[in-house]
């Protein structure tokens, strides 16, 4: 099967389970693959919002229910607690709507922030803020990414599955990198 079939096929509900967890690769793909006329730019941006928002929602109720308890059985998250509860003090806000742009927090963060004392409402909202933005920064990168390579090479189309592959083997090993820093904090 080609690539072009299964990104026309599966695109959007591999975007939809990507961007429930962290996404920022997909849904770069996606930004390009739009860009190449294989899925709908603005349904690209529709599923990550919906998909970035359903996530956090989901992550910041289990950290209401079962917060203290997730922070303490791992510790990543455990290490990551304190600076975010002090900056929910200061910006409670402006943290909901950032956190999915802090690294290492797109997962531990709502669950922190859910065994926090935020009204679950006011996590909502700006978790949908949040999400927005988030999918049409993240998303548009995609996009211009296949901008840039329309104007470097005047067709597109012979070389679109190599450039498509490179950009995802690129992201994917910058994904591990970020992965391996991680666990060596």
């Amino acid at each position: 099967m080609q690539l072009t079939l299964l990104l026309a096929q599966y695109g959007y509900l591999a975007l939809l389970i990507g961007c429930l967890l962290e996404g920022e690769t997909l849904l770069i793909l996606a930004g390009f693959a739009a860009h190449q006329g294989y899925l709908s730019f603005p349904l690209v941006l529709g599923v990550a919002f919906l998909g970035g928002t359903l996530g956090d929602q989901g992550f910041f109720f289990l950290g209401r229910h079962f917060g203290v308890r997730l922070i303490q059985r791992w510790p990543a998250i455990s290490t990551r607690s304190a600076k975010v509860h002090q900056l929910l003090l200061r910006h409670q806000r402006l943290m909901i709507v950032g956190i999915r742009f802090m690294y290492g927090l797109r997962v531990a963060g709502p669950v922190i922030i859910g065994a926090s004392k935020v009204p679950a409402l006011t996590f909502i909202l700006y978790n949908m803020l949040g999400a927005a933005l988030w999918a049409g920064l993240v998303g548009s990168a995609g996009y211009l990414f296949g901008q840039t390579i329309s104007w470097l090479f005047a067709d597109i189309r012979g070389i679109e599955t190599a450039a498509l592959l490179l950009l995802a083997a690129a992201l994917i090993i910058w994904s591990l990198c970020r992965r391996f820093m991680r666990k060596r904090h």
